[in-house]
């Protein structure tokens, strides 16, 4: 299969070798398709007319481009893509949080320690574990892929979750006596861009259990796993 460095399902994914990401995903159908319509319609619009100016960049008729018209506004319906994903991720995590009925839960002990062993299966090999915590019906991942793999191949993101995905949700059916999916089809993963936004990445991570009113301290949270484990530096 052709690997990209850009590919769509539902959202837009980049695929960076080197790069460290903020990953979600959740249990196939642990909130409502239509429980956050609002936000998806409208996503779907933006992104339906920044693919609307595509490469075409017309002549006008005093023979100058509008391409310098094309970009400001293709800037402007990024940034306004951006803001509102955020806003969306934040009320999809907050749906996700109340959920609390699911079928199957990921933190039966038998569960979690499938999703250690996945989370960790990469370790060394395509990428550097940073974060991760297992919430009853959601997990929360922070990680760096590495460039390259022991092979010297470089290693993509779509490759690891889909490994990861698909080897937790094999032994997670045996487990509960069930077949078919298990996750929701579309990850969410962020792109981390700098210390700052790698330290709000860890601490959303570690604090999603205490946010969900499941513990008063997240070093508490059994499902949680995180390299700093000094505390204060997380509150620096």
């Amino acid at each position: 299969m052709e690997k990209k460095e850009f590919y769509h399902h539902m959202l837009p994914h980049f695929q960076q070798p080197g790069q460290a990401y903020f990953i979600t995903w959740n249990l196939r159908n642990a909130i409502a398709p239509k429980a956050l319509i609002r936000y998806t319609q409208k996503l779907a619009l933006i992104k339906s007319q920044m693919e609307g100016f595509g490469p075409k960049i017309t002549e006008s008729s005093s023979g100058v481009t509008n391409k310098h018209d094309s970009e400001i506004a293709i800037e402007r319906l990024k940034l306004e893509y951006y803001t509102l994903r955020k806003k969306y991720l934040k009320a999809y995590d907050d749906l996700l949080d109340t959920q609390v009925n699911s079928q199957i839960k990921l933190t039966k002990p038998e569960n979690m320690e499938i999703l250690f062993q996945a989370f960790q299966f990469w370790e060394g090999k395509k990428l550097k574990n940073i974060a991760y915590c297992i919430m009853p019906n959601h997990v929360h991942w922070v990680f760096e892929l590495f460039e390259k793999c022991d092979e010297g191949r470089p290693v993509y993101l779509q490759d690891v979750l889909q490994s990861v995905k698909r080897s937790s949700s094999i032994s997670i059916n045996k487990i509960e006596h069930r077949a078919g999916p298990l996750w929701q089809k579309e990850s969410f993963d962020t792109t981390i861009g700098d210390d700052k936004h790698l330290f709000n990445a860890i601490r959303y991570t570690i604090y999603n259990p205490v946010k969900a009113g499941l513990v008063s301290e997240w070093q508490q949270w059994k499902g949680t796993w995180c390299e700093c484990s000094d505390f204060q530096l997380l509150h620096s």
